[in-house]
């Protein structure tokens, strides 16, 4: 047989060997992708650019495909957030935390932390809205559920959403609103707008 021949024969087959497996690799993933996970990412993409209407179509079409998508619920959370619908907010995350604590299985870690972003979402949701006691018992609530989940952001994910500034993490403004409760009531800054708009939400 001729080298050059075999040459492409085999090159060829390589080709076609590595173009089989990245087309099974991809039917497979989306064969046993979760239906609603698609629209929730992109949700999350949309919502990180700030186009707050392209990403509640998005979570709206996640929950079309999904009920209950527990990412999608809270995308659109945080929609109402960023967009001060706070009843709306509230409701999502209410419904989102019921859902969960009816439904959680005790080894499903990725669904423990969801629940404890709701509770701290939710706390800002009830920080925005001058309800400061209401806040400090979700952030505490958040924390006891899954520390790890709300933790301080690392160095990675500073990378990931570029942030230069301090955002106030679950403990930081926990440890702030419970050190205030201690001082007399005259002496309380319960709230620094400018600072507090800049609270770090938890995502889908």
């Amino acid at each position: 047989m001729n080298p050059r021949v075999l040459k492409r024969f085999v090159v060829y087959m390589i080709v076609f060997i590595l173009l089989v497996v990245i087309g099974t690799d991809l039917v497979r993933s989306y064969v046993t992708r979760v239906p609603g996970d698609y629209h929730t990412e992109r949700g999350d993409q949309l919502l990180s650019a700030r186009d707050l209407k392209g990403a509640l179509d998005e979570f709206d079409l996640a929950l079309r495909d999904e009920p209950d998508h527990r990412g999608a619920i809270m995308g659109r959370g945080l929609v109402f957030i960023q967009s001060e619908r706070f009843e709306d907010a509230e409701a999502e995350f209410d419904y989102l935390i019921d859902f969960l604590n009816r439904t959680l299985v005790s080894d499903d870690q990725t669904g423990r932390g969801a629940l404890a972003a709701a509770h701290a979402n939710r706390g800002i949701v009830h920080d925005r809205q001058g309800r400061h006691e209401e806040a400090l018992a979700d952030y505490i609530e958040a924390l006891t559920i899954d520390e790890g989940a709300v933790a301080e952001p690392g160095i990675i994910h500073e990378l990931l959403y570029k942030q230069t500034g301090p955002v106030s993490s679950v403990v930081d403004r926990a440890r702030y609103l419970y050190e205030q409760f201690q001082l007399p009531e005259d002496q309380r800054l319960l709230a620094v707008p400018e600072l507090d708009a800049e609270q770090r939400m938890y995502k889908p």
